[in-house]
């Protein structure tokens, strides 16, 4: 059997859909990204700036315990002990005069002091980019002891332990945010199919539906203008007279039709406007028989009708489950040969708060095949014609609109109940409806 060709609206749809996904996705990962980025960069600055602080603030405390005079001949000599543990961790620091004259330093690299940093009050901070030289993240600030400016300290620390970390970290969030895109536009797609796949259902449903009911109203429609056409080519009144009651035959079966697939479309929708009371599933089962007996007894069928004495109650729409049990008994008796006999059992069932119904016919059965589309809308079985005996002993007055299982399954289905089938081809046909009480 060979798949039909995917439909390329449903197709279009799920491109839409899965980009859609993969865009969003791609905007929050972008997002969160950017200030994941932003978030480490600004605390290896601070580490960075941290490290610089706590340097300035252990030469302050130097200067202020040796009381130093002369800055000019005695600043290297007080920080010449601390260089080499000063060049272990790549700081630098240069000492300027209070005219900003370079004294003392440890870069051989260093720039003099900028105008901007003469006569400041607050430590400057700020990130050097040097020809040749690894950028540097510096912090000038002014040395002043006992209300005099004793110079300027400038502190350098290496600029690659930010740019390297971020560097990398650019990279591994361009490269995952890119797979994790890319795994969300696969997952889109995936997700998108399983998404629409009821849409796709319901539509082939709406489509064959469509096609049923179509092919259903023609036939009627065709004949009522036929029947028109005739009657008015006829000035014969009593003539006229029968293509009318002929049309009007039509008309009454054109609106039960129309009034199961309004009922159908309703369900299909959910709009059931389905009252809910307590009824006695023995005396509607009763009703029903009873209106079906005289059918019975024309066909020469026997109907047994369960005990109305007995109280079955379940929760419910009475009318509904009235039709529910019509279109089952009469599709039974419809199917049922003369001299056969159909049989209504109604009891609880072995589940707590369930009640069962049993409508068993010894009718000509249905074959395995095709027990599963006995539901379908519009679906009729036509049993084989090849024995005599069945073609004589059958009325073929078993031509309905194929509607009267679908509705009953949609009724038990609004009842959260279940309807069930078992049939034997010349043996017969059960169906089994659980309602809850």
């Amino acid at each position: 059997m060979t798949t039909a060709p995917p439909n390329p609206v449903f197709q279009s749809m799920r491109r839409r859909l899965a980009l859609w996904y993969a865009i969003v996705t791609a905007i929050l990962l972008i997002v969160f990204a950017t200030g994941f980025y932003l978030y480490v960069q600004t605390t290896l600055i601070d580490r960075i700036d941290d490290t610089i602080d706590h340097v300035a603030e252990v030469i302050e405390r130097s200067l202020i315990r040796s009381n130093l005079i002369d800055l000019e001949s005695d600043f290297g000599s007080n920080f010449s002990a601390n260089a080499q543990a000063i060049d272990a961790d790549h700081i630098d620091i240069d000492w300027f005069s209070p005219s900003g004259e370079i004294l003392w330093t440890t870069n051989a690299n260093t720039e003099s002091l900028q105008p901007r940093e003469k006569g400041i009050l607050q430590p400057v901070y700020r990130t050097v980019h040097l020809s040749e030289v690894e950028p540097l993240r510096q912090m000038t600030e002014p040395i002043v002891i006992n209300g005099k400016l004793l110079g300027y300290l400038r502190i350098s620390h290496p600029w690659f332990e930010v740019t390297k970390p971020v560097k990398q970290l650019f990279l591994d969030l361009a490269i995952g945010t890119t797979l994790m895109v890319f795994v969300v536009l696969l997952c889109g797609w995936w997700l998108a199919g399983i998404a629409m796949e009821p849409v796709r259902e319901s539509y082939q449903r709406l489509k064959q539906f469509t096609a049923d009911a179509s092919h259903e109203l023609r036939n009627p429609i065709a004949v009522i203008q036929t029947n028109v056409q005739v009657a008015l080519a006829d000035p014969n009144p009593e003539f006229q007279r029968s293509q009318l009651e002929a049309i009007e035959r039509i008309t009454r079966r054109l609106g039960r039709l129309i009034d199961d697939l309004l009922f159908l479309a309703r369900h299909d929708g959910g709009i059931t406007n389905q009252k809910c009371e307590s009824c006695n599933l023995s005396q509607i089962l009763s009703e029903v028989g009873e209106e079906q007996q005289a059918i019975a007894q024309h066909k020469q069928i026997t109907l047994e009708i369960p005990n109305q004495e007995l109280k079955l109650l379940v929760s419910g729409d009475r009318d509904r489950l009235g039709r529910l049990f019509t279109n089952l008994i009469g599709n039974a008796i419809a199917y049922t040969p003369a001299g056969g006999k159909v049989q209504i059992i109604a009891e609880p069932s072995t589940s707590q708060n369930q009640i069962q119904v049993q409508i068993k016919d010894t009718g000509i059965g249905i074959p395995e095949a095709e027990l599963s589309q006995i539901f379908e809308r519009f679906y009729r079985y036509q049993p084989q014609k090849s024995s005599k005996s069945s073609s004589k002993s059958m009325n073929p007055t078993t031509s309905g609109s194929g509607l009267g299982l679908a509705i009953a399954k949609a009724i038990a289905e609004s009842h959260q109940g279940q309807i069930n089938v078992e049939s034997k081809v010349g043996q017969g046909t059960t169906f089994t409806v659980i309602l809850s009480n």
